[in-house]
């Protein structure tokens, strides 16, 4: 794994706009940043990242199967009790996943190791997909890298073929906060690889979905919503007006319920305690659990319920290194022990392993310089040399 200075192409403003992708800017700053791209082999690829996020999507479905069958991690990771037979319905009708997205710590020769687990509502998969693929095409044609250079990313072709195994489905409704660019973006990209896949589709917003007297949702046309991709938390939704209705309604949702449980922080020290010292997993602890001390006064503070690495915290020798501020931690804390954050130019990346119908199938990563990875951090490409 190499950090790679490179010059960018002078058109690729115009060309992220021309394809859609107009959040490449947030805030005056860049988000997407093609000034350097991350290089790897092939067999690193395949051996360190493939591989082992093959066997984390594995070992994470175990436990959403021990969950099943013992309520005692579902009260640990907070899930209110009111949910418990949905999640596990879910669960047992096997509702399909369309994709989830791993972030990794990753210095080039060291085990990666799993930092989360964003599996139920993951942004950034059309730059990965598609403007990642585009820069990699353009950048071999300008000579900017090497002829044989190639990445790994079949993001795409694999949300076409797994979005077919919901075509039974008179449509598909895609339900998200329209008002935020970055969710409209991700939406509008998973509704044309829908729509590729033979579906009938509508994007509606998500406080425009309503609710029927027979307890049933339904668009603004009072169209029956069957089937519903929502890029809304669950935490969310359990605590929304409409929260109590789920149960009982006939819509089946992409992500599904049981998802719920793998989008917790929690589930990081389940594993850890299900898999002792898995070479890609970091010793982690509930906060409140007496064997959290075993990690001393250098860890890793996070709450179970966190985006954008809000109200995450590094604590060395008990003093807190850096903090995301955020509104999340109510419903408690877990400490993991520190990631080998490699720095590369003053850079720390994340790896962000995609899984689509739980193929490893794709690589992103976010730079920052700072060790955590915010809703600001920057967007870098990648190749394979």
């Amino acid at each position: 794994m190499q950090r790679i200075v490179c010059p960018e192409r002078d058109d690729w403003r115009t060309t992220a706009e021309l394809i859609g992708f107009d959040f490449h800017t947030l805030n005056g700053e860049r988000y997407w940043d093609e000034r350097a791209y991350y290089a790897f082999t092939l067999d690193e690829i395949e051996r360190r990242i493939e591989a082992p996020t093959g066997e984390i999507d594995a070992m994470c479905l175990e436990l959403v199967g021990r969950a099943m069958s013992d309520e005692k991690y579902l009260r640990q990771l907070k899930i209110p009790e009111a949910f418990w037979p949905l999640l596990s319905e879910s669960w047992h009708r096997d509702d399909a996943s369309l994709y989830g997205r791993l972030d990794l710590s990753y210095d080039g020769w060291s085990p990666a190791k799993l930092l989360e687990y964003n599996a139920d509502t993951p942004t950034s998969i059309f730059e990965a997909a598609v403007f990642q693929w585009t820069w990699l095409e353009q950048a071999i044609e300008r000579n900017i890298v090497p002829k044989r250079a190639d990445q790994f990313n079949s993001i795409h072709e694999r949300l076409i073929e797994a979005w077919q195994k919901f075509s039974r489905a008179k449509h598909l409704h895609l339900a998200g906060m329209t008002g935020n660019t970055e969710d409209a973006g991700t939406l509008a990209y998973l509704q044309d690889t829908a729509t590729q896949a033979g579906l009938a589709t509508t994007m509606i917003d998500i406080e425009s979905v309503g609710l029927r007297d027979d307890g049933n949702f339904v668009d603004l046309e009072e169209r029956p919503i069957e089937l519903a991709f929502k890029l809304y938390p669950w935490e969310w939704m359990f605590q929304d007006a409409f929260g109590a209705k789920l149960s009982s309604a006939t819509t089946r949702w992409i992500e599904p319920p049981w998802k719920a449980i793998l989008s917790n922080k929690g589930i990081l020290p389940l594993l850890w305690e299900m898999f002792p010292k898995h070479p890609n997993l970091l010793p982690a602890y509930f906060e409140d659990d007496p064997k959290a001390a075993m990690l001393g006064s250098s860890f890793v503070r996070k709450p179970l319920y966190s985006r954008e690495g809000a109200n995450v915290a590094l604590v060395s020798a008990g003093t807190t290194l850096a903090e995301q501020e955020g509104p999340y931690g109510a419903e408690g804390f877990i400490r993991q022990a520190f990631a080998p954050m490699q720095s590369f130019a003053d850079q720390y990346p994340v790896l962000g392993s995609w899984l689509v119908d739980h193929t490893p199938c794709g690589l992103s990563i976010r730079e920052d310089e700072s060790p955590i990875t915010g809703n600001t951090s920057r967007f870098v490409p990648h190749a394979i040399l």
